[in-house]
C-alpha cells in the first residue's frame, strides 16, 4: 500500500495540516481545473493542492451520499475521508489497491490529533487565515503510525 498524502481541514474549510509522502503514480496525468483553467503539466502550489483536495472531497462526498456508493476513487488514486463531530475533516490519498481506511483515520484523530493537538494548551483552538497545526509530536507520531501500520 502506498500513501501519497494526508490532509486535515477545519470546519471553515481551511487546510490546517498537510503532509506528502510520495508525489503520485508515474503514469498518472495530473490534469485539474484551478480557477476554471486546466493545469496540465503545471505543478500546483501547496495551497492550490489543498484547495483542490478539499473541493474534490466536498464534491465526491455529496455525490457518493446521493448514489449510495461506499468509496471515492479514480483510476490512479483512492481518497479516504473521515469527518469528526466537530467538523474536522481527515483526508488520505492512497493507491487504488488500498482497502477502506476510515477506521485508520479515526485512529489518527483519536490517538494522535486529540492527544497532541487538541489537548495541547499551546495549540490554538481556531486556525484563522490558514494558520496550521504546528506540533512536532503530532508530526512524529503520524510519521511513525504511517510507516508502522500502513506502509510496513
Amino acid at each position: 500500500m502506498v500513501v501519497y498524502s494526508f490532509y486535515v481541514f477545519d470546519r471553515h474549510a481551511e487546510c490546517i495540516y498537510k503532509k506528502k509522502w510520495v508525489p503520485g503514480p508515474a503514469g498518472s496525468s495530473k490534469t485539474a481545473l484551478l480557477n476554471g483553467a486546466p493545469t496540465q503539466g503545471r505543478v500546483l502550489s501547496a495551497e492550490d493542492d489543498a484547495k483542490l483536495v478539499f473541493g474534490t472531497v466536498f464534491s465526491l462526498r455529496n455525490l457518493v451520499r446521493k448514489l449510495g456508493g461506499p468509496e471515492d476513487k479514480t483510476g490512479h488514486y483512492k481518497l479516504h475521508y473521515y469527518e469528526t463531530p466537530t467538523n474536522l475533516k481527515f483526508v488520505m490519498v492512497t493507491d487504488t489497491k488500498t482497502s477502506n481506511l476510515r477506521i485508520v483515520l479515526h485512529q489518527i484523530y483519536v490517538s494522535l490529533f486529540v492527544e497532541y493537538v487538541v489537548k495541547n494548551p499551546l495549540s490554538p483552538l481556531e486556525h484563522p487565515g490558514g494558520i496550521g497545526v504546528n506540533c512536532e509530536l503530532f508530526e512524529l507520531g503520524l510519521e511513525q503510525f504511517i510507516a508502522g501500520s500502513l506502509q510496513g
